[in-house]
């Protein structure tokens, strides 16, 4: 029996996420504006299995795919959204699955620090893969489980504000995402984003 961990549709990558994915795939890389498939599961060696699935069904690139004992994650796009969702639907008949069986996202750790300092900001720059955190930046700290809903957050907090995605994490046991920028437009991004999390469906793991 696999586990559907994450399941979410991005219906446009926004350029910073897109080129954020870019730097961290081994894949075939996506642009902007194209439309993403993610997909999480357990135990994650079946997600061999699933990329083969989605890419004989319809016509996608593969972008990140990660095999771990636990967890497998699966990230797939293309230009047209129908295809991205048509590998989605296939991926999930494979494995006897629907959307509503995807565990619903829960926010495990919210943190806002504001006037990040000098000493601060070099320290998470050193394992960055995206912009750079600046002395006097605010910076939004988010964890989420499953760890796949991180690449839909930072997805949306680029579409709600003006803001950096410094690091995004979305596989293993937790997903994690730092964002920079002008306090209010990280206000705003962490109030959008954490809504946006909240009002997706599925099995509520938060009441474990």
């Amino acid at each position: 029996m696999v586990d559907l961990r994450t399941y979410v549709f991005l219906d446009s990558l926004q350029p910073q996420m897109a080129s954020y994915l870019s730097t961290v795939s081994k894949g075939f890389l996506p642009v902007t504006d194209q439309a993403c498939c993610i997909v999480e599961i357990a135990p994650g060696i079946e997600i061999n299995r699933l990329t083969d699935v989605a890419l004989k069904a319809t016509n996608v690139m593969p972008g990140l795919q990660v095999v771990e004992r636990a967890f497998g994650l699966l990230e797939v796009h293309s230009d047209e959204q129908g295809d991205a969702r048509q590998a989605g639907e296939a991926i999930l008949d494979a494995i006897d699955q629907k959307e509503e069986n995807r565990m619903k996202p829960h926010v495990k750790t919210s943190q806002l620090i504001k006037n990040v300092t000098d000493h601060h900001a070099q320290m998470i720059n050193r394992t960055r893969y995206g912009n750079m955190l600046v002395r006097g930046d605010t910076l939004y700290i988010l964890e989420t489980e499953p760890a796949g809903y991180a690449y839909f957050a930072a997805n949306e907090a680029e579409k709600a504000a003006n803001i950096k995605i410094v690091n995004v994490t979305g596989f293993g046991a937790f997903g994690r995402v730092y964002i920079a920028g002008d306090e209010a437009e990280v206000l705003e991004a962490k109030t959008i984003v954490e809504e946006k999390l909240e009002s997706l469906s599925g099995r509520d793991i938060s009441k474990k």
